[in-house]
């Protein structure tokens, strides 16, 4: 069994569709399992959907409108390209369905929990990239078989970074599955004990393949990219990226907590408990090799290895009357981070201060600081960006910090984190 993940970039349009299929032609899909991402940039365009739906009613029908036509387009130019009337075809209604399924949702939602709804809504993405995509490969002859991945992978209520229920998840895909055909199916959703959808984080489809491959067992997992594979550096912030052609389970867990954007950060754990290797190749250049992350193996090249994170958060603390900050106090500040679903970063402490590097993914800031400010001298820095550099050398965090106004600084033997302005 092997698994392939194709993200939002290798499907944005009816050509990146043809090209999936094209890949599935050239190296095969005998006993394979696909997970696809939304199209292009449709998470986005249904997080604004999610917005207005709170705070901008007059805009709420015009962006749904904008994410239909976007599919619409792509339809035509798979099922109807010379307008013949193709648009009789059976996928035309089921896109329909599920986006009449969208604004029945939207009218009838009694919650106010923007988590909630936001996983409600974003899903429709998956849905019906994938649903585009398995009715295409069976207009041109690759037979396979849709699969709604909320039937099989189950989570907790944590809505938009849910846990899976490893337990059930692997009973459902081990007897209800059939790998004897291809099979097409979502990234990033589950579902619920109630089987409301769940979102398994932004770029949750690579976690969503591992779930699989571990499940399954896997021979291994292929993440199809726009790039040639793991790159050193973010090509879009730092120059001169180069390809990483072999890594380490731990080193790409580390570089994923990091924040390398390649991997998920949860991708990893699952596939190294079964020793399952992960390639990371270009659609583009489907024969190139890419990188191959497994067990054991040196980085090749050895050289240093950049991430950047932005639009953090830097708090720090100290005591207001310059006692010790000691574990009773970090263990309250750590409750309150946890209470407000703060993902933490970095950490730096002495014996009167305490800084935290966070992101605030749940806009729950203000009442944070609140609750801080009541024991603590506090001082928020927004908008700040997080570098962190593996295998670093002298030279390269001079060249990093150099224009930089450093707020934090922090160095390991193999790893150093710098905050700045």
């Amino acid at each position: 069994m092997q698994i392939y993940k194709f993200g939002g970039a290798s499907v944005k349009d009816a050509s990146g569709v043809k090209n999936l299929a094209s890949v599935l032609k050239s190296i095969g899909y005998k006993n394979t399992l696909v997970v696809v991402s939304a199209m292009g940039k449709t998470t986005n365009a249904l997080e604004l959907v999610v917005s207005n739906y709170f705070n901008n009613k007059t805009e709420l029908q015009s962006s749904i409108q904008e994410v239909i036509k976007y599919h619409n387009d792509i339809l035509f130019d798979l099922f109807d390209p010379d307008g013949y009337g193709d648009e009789n075809h059976a996928v035309f209604k089921k896109i329909k369905s599920f986006f009449d399924g969208l604004n029945i949702f939207l009218r009838t939602n009694k919650s106010p929990d923007f988590n909630f709804v936001y996983d409600q809504v974003v899903c429709f993405g998956e849905l019906v990239s994938t649903t585009i995509i398995s009715e295409y490969l069976n207009s041109i002859n690759i037979k396979n078989q849709w699969i709604d991945s909320r039937e099989l992978i189950k989570t907790d209520a944590y809505y938009r970074r849910a846990n899976v229920n490893w337990a059930t998840t692997q009973n459902l895909i081990s007897t209800k599955l059939n790998t004897s055909i291809l099979n097409i199916t979502q990234g990033f959703i589950g579902s619920d004990v109630n089987n409301f959808t769940t979102t398994l984080g932004r770029e949750g489809s690579d976690y969503t393949a591992a779930i699989f491959a571990y499940c399954l067992n896997a021979q291994n997992v292929t993440i199809w990219k726009d790039v040639p594979g793991v790159l050193n550096a973010d090509p879009r912030y730092f120059e001169n990226a180069q390809l990483l052609h072999q890594i380490s389970y731990r080193e790409a867990i580390e570089l994923a907590f990091y924040g390398a954007s390649v991997i998920h950060p949860k991708t990893l754990q699952p596939l190294q408990r079964k020793e399952i290797p992960l390639h990371v190749k270009s659609f583009l250049n489907q024969k190139e090799s890419g990188t191959t992350v497994g067990k054991g193996v040196a980085l090749k090249p050895l050289i240093p290895c950049f991430i950047v994170k932005k639009n953090q958060i830097l708090i720090s603390l100290s005591s207001l009357d310059f006692s010790y900050i000691v574990e009773d106090n970090i263990s309250e500040i750590f409750s309150l981070l946890h209470t407000y679903k703060m993902k933490v970063d970095v950490i730096q402490n002495s014996a009167i201060s305490f800084s935290v590097c966070v992101e605030n993914i749940y806009n729950n800031l203000e009442k944070l600081l609140q609750k801080l400010r009541a024991k603590f001298s506090v001082t928020c820095y927004e908008q700040v960006c997080l570098y962190t550099i593996t295998h670093y050398n002298d030279q390269v965090i001079k060249q990093l910090e150099q224009g930089k106004t450093i707020l934090l600084k922090q160095l390991t033997q193999e790893t150093v984190q710098i905050v700045t302005k």
